[in-house]
Parts: C-alpha cells; sequence; structure tokens
C-alpha cells in the first residue's frame, strides 16, 4: 500500500472532527487555565492552550500502514523469482537516489522510488496470488478425471437406458477438466505479464541509475517518473484483474481473464 503524505493524512474527517470536536476545544481552554494559573502572560496561556488543542487534532491524524513484509522464500518459483527479481530493483533503485546529488533531483528521484516500492509490493500480491491458484490447480487431477470420464462414457454407450446420475457424474468430471484447463490460462498469463512488467521495472532501475550520474535538472526525470506510474498502473491492473477473475470462479480463479 502506497505511503501518504502528512498534507493528504490531515485533510481527512477524523482530523477535521478533531479539530471542531468538543473535547478539543475543552482540552484548549483547559491549557489556558493552566497558563493563567501558573502565571503566564495572555499570549503564553493562549498559546499552551493552542498547543494542547494541537497535540488533540495531531493524535487523530491518521497513520501511514506499516509496509507489508515481503518474503519471497514462502513462495515457490517462478513466483519467487519474480518477487526476487523486482526487490533486487527496488534496492538498486535505492543506491542510485543515494548516489545522486543532493537537491531537487535526488528529492524528485527519491519521490518515483516510493512510487516504484509500490509496484513490488504489487508484484508480491500478485506472486502470492500466483500461487495460491496454483497450489489449488495441482489439488485437480485431470488425469484421473480424464480416466474415469472414458469409462463413464463406455458404459453410457452400452447402456439401453438412460441414466440421470451417470449423465452428471460425466457433466461433473467434463466441468472438472474445463477448470483445470481455464485455471492453467490463467497461471500461464499471469506468468507472461510479471515476467514482463519485471523487465520493464529493471529497465526502469537502469535509467534511474543513467539519470543519477549525468541528469542536472528534475524535468530531464520526467519520461521516467512517467514510466514508473504507467508500470505501477499495470501491476495495480493485473493484481486487481487477478483478484476479479478469483472471484468469478469461486474463489479458485477459474473464469480465464477477459471472460466476465
Amino acid at each position: 500500500m502506497a505511503r501518504l503524505k502528512l498534507r493528504d493524512r490531515f485533510f481527512t474527517p477524523p482530523v477535521a472532527r478533531a479539530m471542531t470536536s468538543p473535547a478539543g476545544i475543552l482540552l484548549a481552554g483547559a491549557g489556558v487555565a493552566a497558563g493563567i494559573l501558573v502565571g503566564l502572560p495572555a499570549a503564553g496561556a493562549a498559546a499552551l492552550g493552542a498547543a494542547a488543542w494541537a497535540a488533540r487534532v495531531a493524535v487523530a491524524v491518521p497513520r501511514n500502514p506499516r509496509p507489508e513484509r515481503i518474503d519471497p522464500f514462502t513462495l515457490q518459483d517462478p513466483w519467487r523469482q519474480f518477487v526476487r527479481e523486482a526487490l533486487q530493483s527496488r534496492n538498486q533503485f535505492a543506491q542510485a537516489v543515494r548516489q545522486a546529488r543532493g537537491g531537487p533531483l535526488r528529492d524528485r528521484l527519491a519521490e518515483i522510488g516510493e512510487r516504484l516500492g509500490t509496484g513490488v509490493e504489487e508484484s508480491w500480491r500478485i506472486a502470492r496470488a500466483g500461487q495460491a491458484l496454483t497450489d489449488a490447480r495441482r489439488s485437480i487431477d485431470v488425469a484421473q478425471a480424464g480416466a474415469q470420464l472414458i469409462e463413464l462414457h463406455d458404459t453410457r454407450n452400452r447402456s439401453r437406458q438412460a441414466d440421470r446420475t451417470l449423465d452428471e457424474t460425466i457433466q461433473a468430471l467434463e466441468a472438472q477438466i474445463d477448470t483445470a484447463r481455464r485455471m492453467d490460462e490463467v497461471i500461464e498469463q499471469t506468468r507472461a505479464r510479471l515476467r514482463l512488467l519485471d523487465a520493464r521495472l529493471d529497465e526502469a532501475v537502469t535509467r534511474a541509475i543513467e539519470l543519477s550520474a549525468r541528469a542536472e535538472r528534475v524535468d530531464e526525470l520526467g519520461g521516467l517518473g512517467q514510466d514508473v506510474d504507467s508500470l505501477v498502473n499495470e501491476l495495480e491492473a493485473l493484481r486487481l484483474g487477478l483478484a476479479e477473475t478469483d472471484e468469478a470462479g469461486g474463489g479458485q480463479g477459474l473464469a480465464a481473464p477477459g471472460s466476465a
């Protein structure tokens, strides 16, 4: 999850309520009264009251959520490798930021680095979803279902009477095989897409290293910032699309992408 700047966290309903709440106003009044009691001048007492009110408001400012711990070793390849490569790209970008000349150029690179970090988090979530989908697919024994289908079709062909139970069993096995095929498509498409986006992440880092060494103006980073934003948006879209696919398939990613 992307970290919000203080300004974005300040202009929120909880802070607005704290600024106008009776408790905040009473706290400000108590601060003024305390200042007067200890002999502070009027300006000092007012400042103490304002400080008490500001402290009440500061407590209401929402905090940024803690970054999600990314552990590629909880996954299996290729998902593990995708996450490891994304983490390596993030670390290389951070090193490029540290090596850049101080000032607006480094500040802008740091902002792009935060956005890139969001992309790494998205890559981690996609990889986890891909691993879950892979595990679910392994639970479907297509070979056994196929063998049972052949046997049941032979039985139905030999039978001269309709057998509803037999027909329903055949339909269930066929649906199981179709589900496995759709899951295979989703897994392969997700792998290919994540592999491409990780490669673009590496490309962005390479450009950042080059620009950190030779760029002299912030506007020279414009293209890099736009490319990183586009990359992160695509990662977010892939993750959301995978989640929608999972929901459409009853929690197991059974619908092929774009089939909705």
